[in-house]
């Protein structure tokens, strides 16, 4: 008997949540691929250019927690409708001009409104598909990290292809939000409906996460792996520059291993449905990622790709799990929210500090020795983070 998850209206929407997602990296990854060229174009130093990173991370962070109220308030279908619009403005309003002052204030909007996309969807996805939400999550996940690739390969070509306009190239991801937008708007009008009704947990005390240890540990997870991949994306570019890469080669190879973890984000939380354990997997990719920036820390060649094929896989499962954790904790859909909230917020707000520092300590050193330092410390710090968990579930 097929699973009434999996019927037609429920496809659309798993269609829709791709969609969605799809449009919620570009804003900040689309800046990576031309990091050397905006340095040139708006003279401004590195610590300047880290901070077209850090501010819409910082922002995911500092206004996650207002999801659930304006959630309550609005609606699941009226709140994501104009968290949607507003993301779609912040990419249009870089075609204008080429200002930096621009870009901080769109870096800004889309961190705003991803802030509230993120826990707004999760907790969607757990009340919607409560036996099947490791694989919408993983779909979720999936389409971030399409957009992250799609940015890293497609940036520098619409740059090239619009005879070096740079705000073109930036402003041009503004039409996968609109598509977005369009199909959230059409496809949940039955939608929230269905689900606006008293939570069948009602009755259960809602547990605060900010007094819980376990989800502080998980709050220091997330800020970790995702403090990993804004500054690979932000920074992977320049560091093969300096190795010696062209920036059409350079940009290349970051296509190539934000398409591995692409795969990756839905390939893993697939397998996490007949291999289970979270811990296991985190110490896996742990392992795993601390060989492939210690690659690419020494290697050259073919050693160097191997190592971007390594991280890419590293990175692929530390998101979707970091997505899934504050899931799996929660009780009720009203937990789900919660839980989401406080990890997302923790978390991206530590991931905004570390581009800044690599940008700050670049600008001192003139040298990246300081940056794969920093890629290892995290790495080990994931690690720790993990064994944490894992003591905490005994």
């Amino acid at each position: 008997m097929i699973n009434k998850q999996w019927k037609a209206s429920s496809v659309l929407m798993v269609v829709c949540i791709f969609f969605i997602a799809l449009s919620m990296r570009p804003a900040v990854t689309a800046i990576g691929p031309l990091y050397n060229v905006l340095l040139e174009s708006l003279h401004i130093s590195n610590t300047k250019m880290s901070f077209l990173t850090s501010i819409p991370v910082f922002c995911m962070g500092l206004f996650a927690p207002i999801a659930v109220p304006l959630q309550k308030k609005m609606g699941t279908k009226t709140a994501i409708t104009l968290l949607i619009l507003l993301l779609a403005l912040a990419n249009g309003l870089r075609f204008l001009k080429e200002s930096y002052g621009l870009l901080v204030v769109t870096s800004f909007l889309a961190g705003f409104a991803i802030a509230l996309i993120g826990p707004m969807l999760n907790a969607y996805i757990k009340k919607k598909f409560p036996t099947r939400f490791t694989t919408v999550v993983g779909i979720y996940s999936f389409g971030i990290g399409t957009g992250a690739t799609l940015s890293a390969a497609l940036t520098v070509t619409f740059y090239r292809h619009f005879d070096g306009s740079w705000t073109i190239a930036l402003g041009s991801w503004s039409i996968l939000a609109l598509s977005a937008l369009i199909m959230w708007y059409l496809l949940v009008q039955k939608e929230e409906q269905k689900l606006s009704g008293k939570d069948e947990n009602s009755e259960h005390v809602i547990r605060n996460p900010w007094k819980s240890f376990r989800a502080w540990t998980i709050l220091i997870y997330f800020g970790l792996q995702t403090s990993l991949f804004f500054s690979v994306m932000s920074w992977l570019v320049p560091i093969l520059q300096d190795k010696g890469y062209s920036l059409g080669e350079a940009s290349s190879i970051l296509t190539f291993m934000s398409f591995i973890q692409m795969i990756g984000n839905i390939v893993v939380p697939i397998l996490m449905e007949k291999w289970t354990s979270r811990i296991a997997w985190l110490f896996a990719l742990g392992v795993l990622g601390i060989l492939g920036f210690a690659l690419l820390w020494v290697g050259s060649g073919t050693l160097l790709l191997m190592a971007v094929f390594i991280i890419g896989i590293a990175l692929s499962g530390l998101f979707p799990i970091g997505l899934l954790l504050p899931l799996d904790e929660a009780e009720t859909n009203e937990e789900a929210n919660s839980w989401s909230s406080m990890v997302l917020s923790g978390g991206f707000i530590i991931s905004a500090i570390i581009p800044i520092v690599i940008g700050y300590c670049y600008d001192i050193t003139g040298n990246h020795t300081v940056t794969f330092a920093i890629f290892m410390i995290i790495m080990l710090a994931i690690m720790v983070t993990t064994y944490r968990l894992k003591k905490s579930s005994l």
